[in-house]
């Protein structure tokens, strides 16, 4: 069973959605129990880091999330849920988050150029590059050059070693990370198209070493 986490931080409906269209049905669940007892953990998300903690406090959801990665359950973090994967955040004052991989999680500078064009928006909305490193099950067979759908304001600063993807907006920043059993990105593999498509269903068969 394939258990995607509530906790009150929306893209819940599209991810259940995409999974369900690639033939691997999936519970939304808020309950600790539930997610004890997944084989896979989705931890999506969208919005600010400060009301996402709170509510996963709240939820009794912090440890339970700790504790689904130190079993060695394949767990696949997406934007916010990426985000929260981190040390800290400085957006809403600084926010501690689970800690999962070292590193902060900070905003894009206003002013921002690239290719000698006018200022870049933050947030970043729209299609971007992600080059991913080296060879993984999730990306393998993933066509070089695929694009991916991307929203956010804020973007990890993870140890080297843990980073798996890079895209370029205004400064090149890590999209992704992977470490044992957990894989994440800050871009929507669920709104990606087929590229996204290929993602969700390699990690929906993906057996971590």
């Amino acid at each position: 069973m394939i258990a995607i986490v509530d906790y009150d931080a929306g893209n819940l409906t599209s991810v259940a959605a995409a999974l369900e269209f690639l033939g691997f049905p999936a519970t939304i669940t808020a309950d600790p129990a539930v997610i004890a007892a997944a084989e896979r953990i989705v931890f999506p998300g969208v919005g600010a880091a400060g009301s996402a903690m709170r509510n996963l406090h709240r939820l009794g959801l912090a440890e339970p999330l700790r504790q689904a990665v130190a079993a060695g359950k394949p767990f696949l973090g997406i934007c916010l849920g990426f985000q929260i994967l981190f040390e800290h955040s400085d957006e809403d004052g600084g926010v501690d988050l689970l800690g999962v991989f070292r590193g902060r999680v900070v905003r894009f500078a206003d002013g921002m150029t690239e290719g000698g064009s006018g200022p870049l928006k933050v947030p970043q909305m729209g299609w971007n590059l992600a080059s991913f490193r080296g060879d993984h099950p999730l990306w393998h067979g993933l066509p070089a050059g695929s694009e991916f759908y991307f929203v956010h304001s804020y973007y990890p600063e993870p140890a080297p070693a843990d980073v798996c993807a890079t895209t370029v907006y205004g400064k090149a920043f890590a999209s992704g990370v992977a470490r044992g059993n957990v894989v994440a990105f800050q871009f929507h593999p669920e709104k990606s198209g087929r590229p996204g498509l290929h993602l969700l269903r390699n990690f929906c068969t993906w057996s971590p070493p």
